[in-house]
């Protein structure tokens, strides 16, 4: 069986336990949604689960919400404030699953009204839950011209504000089928939800947009870059170069998490400003995340996967969690965990 080796700078678990945090990562590459966090003695705990494509990841007061090949599971964690078992302090349960079938979901979040909002890629759309189909339409950028299967502008990220969408970010504004692959380069766009106006554009396949500290923060991923888009000049202004292709950002106070994923050697992935920026620093591509410090804009923390994981879609910051785990489909336990509310 391919191995799996997650390495980490020196001070990587220090920084996790004086932050007081944990991660939580997917790749749909393998099917995988990890847990990172920490044991009694300090090390570096790992914990996974499988389903199938998993991608989009957000956390609720208590919770996850995850988008899998189709399906949307909600989590909710089982343990009492102070309660451990075996040293984890939360244990995730997959408690309602919503049938949505393949709609290619990127980013998820929670809205001020509890609803959770989603980038239902292959529409083109922001959607939320139906109790009765497979997705009820939000929104959809100004130049599409209908609601069609067929992924035409790549909409993939989404930004909150005030509990609210606010931003997305697609690879171009395509509107025929597939039509954003002839604009990786730098096709890229921001849009404002309420305005409908385009507030950035040339960007290299953006992903994973972010309001954090009174900024628009994303990742143009073709070219490696972390920064932020200056709405005023409507540009994106870099922080960091990063050696990889980027997808998934958290923050946690002063600090940004940035997932890393090795570049897939096909024609999405090729041709983009991302080589030459490895090239010119004598760089390899790598998976994993990296911790940047906003005051300085270095990066000052990593982790590192290798092996059978050269992709990550998503990273979410858990704080005030230690040690996670969560249950899955794959044993029995879950018939053995039952719980009854107060």
């Amino acid at each position: 069986m391919p191995s799996l080796e997650i390495t980490t700078s020196r001070q990587f678990p220090a920084w996790l336990a004086e932050q007081k945090l944990s991660l939580a990562l997917t790749t749909y590459q393998i099917g995988k949604l990890f847990f990172i966090g920490l044991k009694d003695n300090g090390e570096l705990s790992i914990f996974e689960r499988s389903f199938n494509r998993c991608m989009g990841l957000c956390a609720t007061a208590n919770g996850l919400y995850l988008s899998s090949l189709y399906q949307v599971w909600r989590f909710e964690n089982l343990f009492t404030q102070g309660e451990q078992q075996d040293g984890y302090d939360r244990l995730y349960l997959p408690q309602v699953g919503y049938t949505t079938g393949d709609l290619d979901i990127h980013d998820l979040a929670v809205a001020a009204d509890g609803r959770l909002i989603f980038v239902n890629t292959l529409f083109g759309c922001l959607a939320t839950l139906s109790e009765t189909h497979s997705f009820k339409p939000l929104w959809r950028p100004p130049f599409s011209s209908r609601l069609a299967a067929e992924d035409r502008c790549h909409l993939n990220g989404l930004a909150m504000k005030d509990g609210r969408a606010a931003y997305v970010t697609a690879v171009s504004r395509s509107d025929v089928v597939d039509g954003w692959r002839d604009h990786r380069a730098d096709g890229g766009i921001v849009i404002d939800v309420n305005t409908n106006a385009i507030v950035a554009e040339g960007l290299s396949m953006p992903h994973s947009p972010r309001w954090h500290q009174g900024r628009l923060w994303l990742l143009n991923s073709g070219t490696g870059e972390f920064g932020y888009v200056d709405l005023t000049a409507g540009r994106f202004v870099p922080v960091s170069f990063c050696a990889g292709y980027l997808r998934g950002l958290a923050f946690h106070g002063d600090f940004a998490l940035v997932g890393l994923s090795k570049p897939r050697h096909n024609r999405t992935f090729s041709g983009l400003a991302l080589d030459e920026n490895l090239r010119s620093r004598q760089a390899e591509a790598r998976c994993g995340v990296q911790v940047i410090d906003l005051r300085s804009g270095d990066a000052v923390h990593w982790l590192r996967i290798e092996g059978v994981v050269d992709e990550l879609y998503d990273v979410v910051a858990l704080p005030g969690v230690r040690r996670p785990m969560a249950l899955g489909f794959k044993t029995d336990e879950i018939r053995r965990v039952v719980s009854i509310e107060g």
